[in-house]
């Protein structure tokens, strides 16, 4: 089975064909895969809870996430600028297609009922965003860990142009679309 760094490598003739580039470096390749985590206001009310987050995402990202502040007072919400809203990590090199290959042949054929990715999810900057619903689909979880639930979304950055030429790369990398 091929890696999705393979992948990428052999995607760049077939699109250079189809799109009619000059050169290898005009296809698009995958930049950076950013995983966030917003966590609220329950961070002001127990600070366990963030730690339990950035614990959860160390496990599955391999790289410690940052804790990310808010820009901006929001009252409604009782948010004070600086306070604690949410956590991040940036994934680039080979931790990004190490968990890229676990994302796809691992974690997501574990999720209950799965159909396939939706294409909408690609936005017209040629970027995929997938939400996870629960963090308990990736294999370093334990079955004891399992008291606190939370989901996370996993942005996929990428050089295409344009959401028809992001489309055809991720279907050559093999991401699982939902059939129309």
């Amino acid at each position: 089975m091929q890696t999705i760094k393979e992948r990428q490598d052999a995607s760049y003739s077939i699109l250079q064909k189809e799109f009619g580039y000059k050169a290898k470096l005009q296809a698009p390749r995958i930049l950076k895969v950013s995983i966030s985590a917003a966590t609220g206001t329950k961070m002001k009310a127990d600070r366990h809870k963030n730690d339990f987050i950035i614990d959860r995402l160390s496990k599955i990202a391999g790289q410690k996430p940052v804790t990310r502040q808010a820009k901006q007072s929001v009252a409604a919400f009782k948010i004070r600028q600086g306070d604690p809203i949410g956590v991040m990590v940036t994934l680039r090199g080979a931790r990004m297609y190490a968990f890229l290959d676990k994302l796809l042949t691992v974690a997501i054929p574990r999720t209950k009922d799965f159909r396939g990715l939706k294409k909408e999810a690609i936005d017209v900057m040629g970027n995929m965003t997938i939400g996870i619903k629960e963090h308990t689909i990736f294999p370093e979880i334990k079955d004891e860990e399992l008291k606190d639930v939370f989901g996370f979304a996993i942005t996929i950055v990428t050089t295409a142009k344009s959401k028809k030429e992001a489309t055809r790369f991720f279907e050559l990398l093999q991401i699982p679309f939902k059939k129309d």
